[in-house]
């Protein structure tokens, strides 16, 4: 039950508005503290997941950076907890459910979450005493290493400039679609805050001084111009009480001028050009976005978000949406993206990727009269209707994965609590919103909306980004010719101080923080944590000869469908095709559909029916994995026959003899896939380096990594010279593995939904052909190739990987702390916190796999030599058991996040395919719970041979990989 509230017992604060928030089962607070002005919500209801924010406005007048580097610096230690990284301490041990900071372009966020009481409240005071008491004002080698320094390591030596927002951002400014992304704000927004990278780039973020960081904080992170937010099962009066004695009351009123005005409309529509950066020798057909973009009203407009995102969804973004069809159809593009953005103005995009540099008139032409003609003909009803579905199920089901609902919420209240103190719950009471928005489909309310806000609208902007070759290295030979320049004015003396200085900085991070400033930080007892995991909702059942695992939980009437196609019956070399079928099936049309109709009633009947595909690991047989294409659904339990009869129509009725239109999926996947490659460096170079010795990630390599690129690449051009066999073979691929005979099920629903599942699976049987088909055999050519994979990125992304299962060891629970050790204490320390990377993870997998990798790392080789050093350091381990317990609260951590009715369901299924039980569980936990450092150290060995395997994996600048060649076997432009 929700601890009961009691305002008239807030002394310290006033109440502004209290509400009941039917569509979500909560009570909503608005108070006001009393002596600073703090602004202060309450979110209360039954949810043990409680989420604490606090949020500042933030508005930035250049491009330093310096509301990201301050949201990095606050959490590097405060009055109370002095120690150097009390954010990665309590990454470390505690129960949190979510620990982070966020910074957007006009404010900045510090939420945590946690379903223990007393982790709740210790993770709030590290939090107040960070935002409001940092040690940035008496250490500013905080600032410099968080934002941005000068290093040099010897008087002779060159000059650079490290930190790791500054490495940070350039991964994120390597990223075409992020150019595109900030240049449309920059250009739409030329007079306030929104014209500049809140997150800061590069090129201006060593213009930042010090005193200008330090000035920053002390004008925005004040209490008069904070937002705090409490939600879930809290007590209330007790939270409210210890916010104003432990720290608002200490605080007077200020006056602080963050408000963010509109910005007035253009006079006209304006244009502009930008460039983004390639390889030198990285092809530039085709490689030119275009984006028409407008301001679309305000945030503040009740329902207006809503209707635009409806819109958006129903004329470009959803598959057969007129504008993206029209785009693709005329040859302008092969991938279209866009919709709405919101910040105290609503930013509408249309952005059409991989263009001939020539077609910018074309592509607006094209968007303009598609607009006109659904002006005049009217948008598609069905389109608007399966678009208001679509948000309104998503909005009543809140599911965020992992991730707190609570977080969300104060996310959504945001949108128009930051720019409006009498519109705190705009976002949260959305039943009025959406019954109004379903009475206008029905008449030209939406047209007009396209009249207003994007075919008439003034303040738009057409933004052309066009490739340049080596403009990277271009950047980075203007910036050591810059610093090469600055030192050669530099005296003596001041060089002799800038090499102190650098070394000085080293010192400092590499001096642990004192017993004392650690013991500070408060810790849970190891009889806080619950001795057993979670209950595994695992029940095998068979329907009609069928394995199915049902996972029986409260689902609010919603039922999980999974049908899990193996693919051991093909060929291997047909494993790519798979991948493709999953990218083809609901953007095609079906015998009955067209495509835009199909997905029209899908959204209308379901909550979304989703194709991929999966590869589990049986963990007590390396050898033993199953790759798999698997079908999902979720649908309310009155609707299941409908969904099945959808998927049927998907798995027996898909067209796909359409050459054109699977010629333009095929290169919309290209296109995705570079773009995924160069967004998730990380994941793909670790996967990478793990398919030199296993046959899984090899195949997980050929069917969504760099072999499978290159598969999509060859196939795009196979269409030039006989689409034909193309498409036979993705027939011939869907007709095999759409088979019963290869089918297990996952279901996870209340039992009415299980019942209703069971009425109904005639449809299954039907829709599936029952042939027996043999079992292929796959023969693989594993190799160490020990790749570096040249891109036009900035930073890099550094894997080594290894098997322990094949070195003769085996899993054991302390592999599970030994990843909270890797990631926020060896690797942290000295890649990230000395080497300036953005992330950093270590990982030991139940099947034998062990990876490491730095995430938008500046280094290569030095990466590679922390590494190295990692057996070494876990047999010279040696924590206090303080230190000890902290791992272990950490490690129990990752393994309670929280799951909702689909993830027990998933967490069922996977444990099911990986051969993991209840039993394996438990004793996991119980040799984590029991850990010693004896238990690290005897990892020593393990790793000594992980590491002895030599296996390494780089994707990254091409200038870093060429200077780093001798770690590699081969060196690739990848996007050539």
């Amino acid at each position: 039950m929700t601890k009961n509230f009691d305002v008239t017992k807030a002394k310290a604060y006033e109440l502004v508005t209290r509400e009941e928030i039917s569509e979500l089962n909560s009570v909503g607070y608005v108070l006001r503290h009393i002596k600073t002005g703090a602004r202060v919500m309450l979110l209360l209801n039954d949810d043990n997941n409680k989420v604490f924010n606090i949020a500042f406005r933030t508005p930035v007048m250049n491009d330093t950076g310096v509301p990201h580097i301050l949201e990095h610096s606050v959490l590097c230690g405060s009055k109370k907890y002095s120690a150097k990284d009390p954010f990665v301490e309590l990454v470390k041990g505690s129960l949190n459910t979510f620990l982070n900071a966020m910074t957007y372009p006009d404010k900045t966020m510090y939420p945590v979450a946690s379903c223990n009481d007393k982790d709740f409240m210790n993770l709030m005071d590290v939090y107040m005493d960070a935002v409001l008491n940092p040690n940035i004002y008496t250490r500013d080698e905080i600032f410099r290493q968080e934002g941005w320094n000068y290093h040099l390591d010897s008087e002779d030596g060159e000059l650079t400039i490290n930190g790791v927002v500054y490495n940070e951002m350039k991964g994120v400014m390597s990223s075409p679609d992020s150019v595109v992304s900030r240049e449309g704000y920059h250009n739409l927004f030329p007079e306030n805050t929104y014209s500049f990278e809140s997150g800061g780039d590069p090129e201006f973020i060593p213009e930042l001084t010090y005193e200008e960081f330090i000035n920053f904080h002390k004008t925005y992170y004040h209490p008069s111009n904070s937002y705090i937010y409490l939600y879930g099962d809290v007590d209330a009066n007790e939270r409210l009480d210890w916010l104003d004695e432990a720290y608002l009351s200490k605080y007077d009123a200020l006056e602080v001028n963050s408000s963010i005005p509109e910005h007035k409309s253009f006079d006209a529509p304006i244009e502009k050009e930008v460039f983004y950066a390639v390889g030198k020798d990285e092809s530039v057909d085709k490689k030119t976005y275009f984006s028409y973009a407008t301001v679309a009203g305000s945030v503040l407009e009740e329902g207006l978000v809503t209707a635009m995102e409806m819109l958006s969804y129903s004329i470009l973004s959803m598959p057969g949406a007129p504008i993206q069809k029209a785009l693709i159809d005329a040859g302008i593009c092969e991938e279209v993206y866009g919709g709405l953005e919101t910040v105290n103005q609503n930013i509408f995009t249309i952005t059409a990727k991989n263009c001939p540099a020539d077609k910018k008139d074309e592509f607006v032409r094209i968007i303009d009269e598609t607009l006109k003609k659904i002006v005049a003909e009217g948008i598609n009803k069905d389109s608007l209707r399966a678009a208001l579905n679509k948000k309104e199920f998503d909005f009543r089901e809140a599911d965020f994965g992992s991730y707190p609902k609570g977080l969300f919420y104060c996310m959504d209240m945001m949108d128009s609590w930051l720019y409006d103190d009498n519109k705190p719950f705009m976002y949260l009471k959305m039943e009025s919103v959406f019954n109004d928005l379903r009475e206008k489909i029905d008449t030209d309310y939406f047209e007009k909306l396209i009249e207003k806000y994007i075919l008439n609208n003034n303040h738009k902007l057409i933004l052309t980004t066009n490739p340049k070759k080596g403009l990277t290295e271009e950047k980075e030979e203007k910036l050591a010719k810059k610093l090469a320049e600055y030192k050669a004015t530099l005296t003596d003396e001041e060089i002799k101080k800038m090499v102190a200085d650098t070394k000085h900085l080293e010192q400092y991070q590499s001096e642990p923080s004192t017993k004392e400033q650690l013991e500070a930080i408060p810790l849970l007892k190891l009889e806080d944590i619950g001795k057993l995991p979670e209950k595994l909702y695992l029940e095998e059942t068979d329907i009609k000869g069928i394995k199915t695992i049902y996972s029986q939980v409260p689902t609010n009437g919603i039922a999980y469908i999974k049908m899990s196609f193996d693919t051991n019956v093909l060929d291997m070399e047909e494993l790519p095709y798979v991948s493709v079928l999953t990218k083809i099936i609901k953007k095609i049309d079906t015998k009955n559909y067209d495509y835009l109709s199909l997905n029209n009633v899908i959204n209308l009947e379901t909550g979304g029916i989703g194709l991929d595909t999966s590869i589990y690991n049986n963990v007590n047989d390396s050898k033993s994995y199953s790759h798999r294409l698997e079908v999902s659904t979720k649908v309310l339990n009155n609707k299941i026959d409908k969904a099945l009869e959808l998927i049927k129509e998907l798995v027996t009725n898909t067209i796909f003899d359409d050459k054109k239109r699977v010629k333009e999926i095929v290169a919309e996947t290209k296109s995705m896939t570079q773009a995924y490659i160069m967004g998730t460096g990380h994941t793909v170079a670790v996967n990478r380096a793990m398919s030199y010795f296993s046959e899984d990630a090899y195949i997980a390599d050929m069917t969504g990594g760099i072999q499978f690129y290159k598969f999509i690449v060859d196939m795009d051009k196979a269409f030039e010279k006989d689409g034909d066999a193309v498409i036979d073979k993705i027939k011939s691929v869907a007709a095999k593995v759409f088979n019963i005979n290869n089918l297990i099920l996952s279901v996870t629903a209340e039992k009415a939904g299980y019942d209703k599942f069971v009425e109904n699976f005639g449809i299954v049987e039907e829709m599936l052909s029952n042939e027996k088909l043999p079992v292929k055999e796959w023969k693989f050519d594993l190799q160490q190739l020990n790749e570096g994979f040249k891109t036009s990125s900035q930073v890099q992304y550094v894997a080594r990987t290894g098997d322990f299962k094949k070195a003769g060891f085996n899993y054991r629970g302390a592999m599970q702390v030994f990843a909270n050790i890797m990631s926020y204490e060896y690797l942290w320390n000295n890649i990230r916190v000395k080497g300036g990377a953005y992330g950093c993870f270590g990982k030991s997998i139940r099947s034998g796999k062990v990876y490491f990798v730095s995430y938008r790392d500046p280094n290569l080789a030095n990466t590679n030599a922390v590494y190295e050093g990692i057996a070494n350091y876990l047999r010279e381990f040696n924590a206090p058991d303080r230190d000890i317990l902290k791992f272990i609260i950490g490690t129990i951590s990752n393994l309670d996040t929280p799951r909702n009715a689909r993830a027990k369901g998933s967490v069922a299924f996977s444990s099911y395919m990986s051969g993991v039980t209840y039993e394996d569980m438990v004793k996991e936990r119980e040799e984590v719970l029991a850990l010693t450092n004896e238990d690290v150290n005897a990892l020593a060995d393990v790793m000594e041979a992980v590491m002895s395997q030599g296996n390494i994996c780089v994707i990254g600048g091409a200038s870093k990989i060429e200077q780093d060649k001798d770690l590699f076997k081969e060196t690739v432009d990848l996007f050539n």
